[in-house]
Parts: C-alpha cells; sequence; structure tokens
C-alpha cells in the first residue's frame, strides 16, 4: 500500500495497544516502524529487474520481522522507560505494527515475499488497489483526532472505530474478489485447470474491477462490475510464448515469470525483448516493463535490465473508472485500447 496507508496503520495500531498516557508517543513510534520495511527502496541490488523483485523481499518476511520485534522490543524495554513500564502492551504494539504492514501489502498486486528466505512466489490477495481512499480515510481520522487529544475518551473511540471501519472495508474486499472471480468463471466457462486467473481492483476502489485470465499463448483482459446486471466485457490478446520459451534460460525472465506467477507477456522490439507485467496496468499501458535481452546470433543474449517508462496517463485512469463503471459509455474500455467485443465464452481448451 502507499506511505500514507502504513503510516497512519502502523500509528493506529500501536496507539490502540498502549496506556493512555503512552498513546501519543505509540503514535510516532507506531508510524516509524509502519514505514520502517518500505525502506529497502533505498538498497540497489544491481539491475532493474533485481531491484523490481526484490522489493518487498527480507524487510516483508514474517520470518524476519517476528525476531526483529522481539528484538527491538527487548532493548527498548531495557533501554526506554514507557516500555519499561507497560512491557507487554509495547510488545503487541511493536510486533503488530510490524507484521500488519507485509500483511496489509500482500492485499496488492505486487506481491510481497512473506515467507523470505524460502522461495515461494510471492503473495498477492490482490483484494486492494494499491491507494484505496476507503480503507485509509478511517485510519487517518483516528490518528488526527487523537494527535489533538491524546487522551480523550472521544479520540480513543475514534481510533477504534477507524480500525474497525479500515477492517471491515478489508473483510468486504474479500467478499468482493470472491464474488468478481466467481463471476468471471460462470460468464466465460473458464476450465482452472488449464487457466490462471488474476483479478485486482480498479483504481481506488472495490466495485469495478479487471481480470487477466491466460491461457498457453493467448492471455484475456476482463472488466467486472459489483453494480448491476452488467455483463462483463472481454477481450484477447497474444503473450508470444514462443518468445517467453526461447528466452526462458535468462536469469531475468524465470525470475519475472516467478514473480508475477506466469502473468507476463513478451514483446520484440527492434532488437529488444521486452517483458510486460500483465498484473499492474491496462493494456497496452502496463506499469512495468523491462528490457530483458536483445538478439543475438542466434539466440536471445543477456544485457542489463532496464525498466522502460510508463506509458500510462492519469487520463487514461479517470477514463477506466468512468467506462468501467457504466457512466455514459455502458462497459467500454479506454479509447487508446482496442475495443472489445465480448465472446459467448472463452475458448476451452479441453
Amino acid at each position: 500500500m502507499d506511505s500514507l496507508t502504513q503510516f497512519v496503520l502502523g500509528a493506529s495500531v500501536a496507539a490502540v495497544c498502549v496506556p493512555q498516557g503512552h498513546r501519543r508517543k505509540a503514535l510516532l513510534v507506531g508510524a516509524a516502524l509502519g514505514t520502517l520495511p518500505d525502506l529497502d527502496v533505498l538498497i540497489d541490488y544491481g539491475d532493474a529487474v533485481a531491484n523490481f523483485t526484490y522489493h518487498r523481499g527480507f524487510s516483508h518476511s514474517l520470518l524476519v520481522l517476528t525476531p526483529f520485534a522481539i528484538g527491538l522490543w527487548y532493548l527498548l524495554k531495557r533501554t526506554w522507560q514507557p516500555v519499561k513500564s507497560a512491557p507487554t502492551p509495547w510488545f503487541w504494539a511493536i510486533l503488530l505494527v510490524l507484521i500488519t504492514h507485509p500483511l496489509l501489502d500482500a492485499h496488492t498486486a505486487y506481491g510481497t515475499q512473506l515467507f523470505w528466505p524460502i522461495q515461494t512466489p510471492p503473495v498477492m490477495w490482490t483484494t486492494l488497489f494499491i491507494i484505496d481512499p476507503l480503507y485509509t480515510l478511517p485510519l487517518l481520522a483516528g490518528v488526527l483526532t487523537l494527535t489533538i487529544k491524546p487522551k480523550g475518551v472521544f479520540a480513543h473511540k475514534m481510533l477504534i472505530l477507524g480500525l474497525v471501519m479500515s477492517s471491515s472495508y478489508l473483510a468486504w474486499s474479500w467478499f468482493a474478489k470472491m464474488t468478481i472471480e466467481d463471476k468471471v468463471i460462470a460468464e466465460f466457462n473458464v476450465d482452472e485447470s488449464r487457466s490462471k486467473l488474476f483479478t485486482t481492483p480498479t483504481p481506488f476502489n472495490t466495485l469495478f474491477w479487471r481480470a487477466v485470465l491466460v491461457e498457453d499463448d493467448r492471455y484475456y483482459e476482463i472488466y467486472v462490475s459489483m453494480l448491476g446486471n452488467a455483463k462483463p466485457t472481454i477481450t484477447e490478446y497474444v503473450r508470444n510464448q514462443h518468445l517467453l520459451e526461447e528466452a526462458q534460460h535468462l536469469w531475468p525472465v524465470a525470475r519475472l515469470n516467478w514473480f508475477t506467477q506466469g502473468f507476463i507477456k513478451a514483446e520484440h522490439i527492434g532488437d529488444k525483448l521486452v517483458i510486460a507485467d500483465l498484473r499492474m496496468g491496462v493494456e497496452p499501458h502496463y506499469v512495468f516493463r523491462h528490457v530483458v535481452a536483445e538478439q543475438g546470433k542466434p539466440h536471445w543474449q543477456s544485457v542489463p535490465t532496464k525498466l522502460l517508462p510508463k506509458t500510462h496517463r492519469w487520463q487514461d485512469v479517470t477514463e477506466l473508472l468512468k467506462d468501467v463503471s457504466g457512466v455514459n459509455t455502458s462497459l467500454e474500455i479506454l479509447d487508446e485500447v482496442p475495443a472489445i467485443k465480448a465472446p459467448p465464452s472463452v475458448p476451452n481448451t479441453n
């Protein structure tokens, strides 16, 4: 999630755990610890693909953060009076702030390596967009109220209410995701044994969703609404599976395939091989497109990987929300994206 959300989540969790007289201090400690895991963005791992795929790695691992929280708590219990005077509440404050950060991040499309150094693919529950005001604003209201009146009963109630509202919204996002996936599977006769389905909310909401369905060399971009009875829309694209297979021996290609759990496509641009992450962005404007190889004689050759500039614009986001929500344009897609004509079903390859 975005930095503001992690800031206010950490502050809220810490402040609700500690005694009344410690709440203002807990706001500061919680905000700092809630931000701490994301400082791994300052580390340069050597190239663009490494930086992309090692982010949310060790610094977001529950296997690292749990012992770190225990060690930090023990140190503060020996050196800082608030923790000395209320060790148990502060233990839970420190531990919960640190582990809620990666758990919340795992609800987004990027993916979070919760069990690093175990080489399992990143967890990506994808029930929230990376910025969602309906999750963040209740937490922000509670933190601001408590900052102004840290000892007030009303401020404490606002803090609890903010956590309850944001947690309820998170629970709703799970329900919405399951509903959307059931709708996609039923509408397009998805064969789950031969297909991979990825669903994620469109920007800033959990009512309108984007899905990516991968079947061998084809992938389908699908838009679905939680509102009304509007039918999902779908369009078909080519992944260039042959290019992925030709370059699968290269570390950046294998790494991106692992990191995205196979939701990638290949593009042959000039003499370069470009891998696009299908999870983030809209066709053809993907947020993460990496140059990973150049054409050799006859095989693809490694090159220093490079992240290509983003091609989407803010207008694309607003147009997407307008179109998917059905306002004025029913359920059409961006003008920049080829028009979608929904077939009766995704071809069944059985």
